[in-house]
């Protein structure tokens, strides 16, 4: 019973996704057939099942998050060319889509390189013996990528390109501040973590003295930053993709990363009375000013 309910899940993800590129792609133009926003969907989908093969047969979840890196850069890639930003030197096509792609290339390196150190990324422990719910993550992840980087294929998809305005440079701002948040926090919890006097303790010095989880604060800004980069080039339906950043925070705050790791840390320190203390007196996602 299990296995059919991940495949139905499986399927119901891949639907919602082909719902959501169909209202955000009113209007867009097309390339063989199918407008570029729905292409670009299918490209995300069809990386994922394709990686999904030789990870279930080899039982591994090693390249897992690289492949999501890969599949950000293969969208971004196909817009920028399907759309001739860089012959035609569209200048704000070219700006977002490569600050999508410089985010997948640093964050997909990081996060290879950690697993490739640590051995394993303990939350597939179990997933990946299960073909349906091995299968319904990695569908899971092409719906990810797709849905945080939808503003930008919208975006970038529309015939006069990306608009640049006011609105355009203070997403700029908000992205770079984002992308910069995020990689000194994860800099500092791997300094952390290869201190061996740190072994089995929780981190609490730098910017996660100010909050619990200040890397998936720098990735939810980082993507409100992209959001407000594309907006002005949207219209109609197209601002449905204003889901992006939403997506990401409800994803990373109730789904995986902050959820995950909250359990894991009450279970290994949850009898310690300096990390009570340090959940009482640090904000969980949005960082303290002093």
């Amino acid at each position: 019973m299990k296995h059919v309910i991940n495949l139905l899940i499986a399927a119901g993800v891949f639907v919602f996704a082909g719902y959501y590129a169909y209202f955000i792609s009113f209007n867009m133009p097309s390339v063989t057939g199918i407008n570029l926003v729905k292409q670009s969907m299918l490209i995300a989908f069809a990386i994922q099942w394709l990686a999904f093969i030789p990870a279930f047969i080899l039982k591994t979840e090693k390249f897992y998050d690289l492949t999501g890196s890969i599949t950000y850069i293969s969208v971004m890639t196909f817009i920028l060319w399907a759309t001739q930003s860089l012959q035609e030197l569209h200048v704000g096509n070219i700006v977002l889509g490569l600050a999508v792609i410089v985010w997948a290339m640093r964050l997909g390196s990081f996060l290879f390189s950690r697993i490739a150190k640590d051995g394993e990324d303990k939350r597939f422990r179990s997933i990946k013996t299960s073909f349906s719910q091995f299968f319904m993550t990695w569908t899971l992840q092409g719906l990810w990528v797709f849905i945080c980087s939808s503003a930008a294929l919208v975006a970038i998809s529309r015939p006069d390109g990306i608009v640049i305005n006011a609105f355009f440079y203070m997403g700029l701002g908000v992205f770079i501040f984002g992308f910069i948040y995020e990689v000194i926090a994860d800099n500092q919890k791997s300094a952390f973590r290869s201190n061996p006097k740190n072994k089995d303790a929780f981190i609490t010095e730098g910017l996660w003295a100010r909050s619990r989880h200040p890397n998936y604060f720098g990735e939810i800004t980082l993507w409100t930053g992209i959001t407000v980069m594309s907006i002005s080039s949207f219209s109609g339906l197209n601002y449905l993709a204003l889901f992006s950043p939403i997506f990401t925070y409800i994803l990373l705050n109730y789904v995986s990363g902050v959820r995950m790791l909250e359990d894991r840390g009450n279970k290994k320190w949850g009898h310690l009375e300096a990390y009570q203390n340090y959940r009482k007196t640090t904000p969980k996602l949005i960082p303290k000013l002093n």
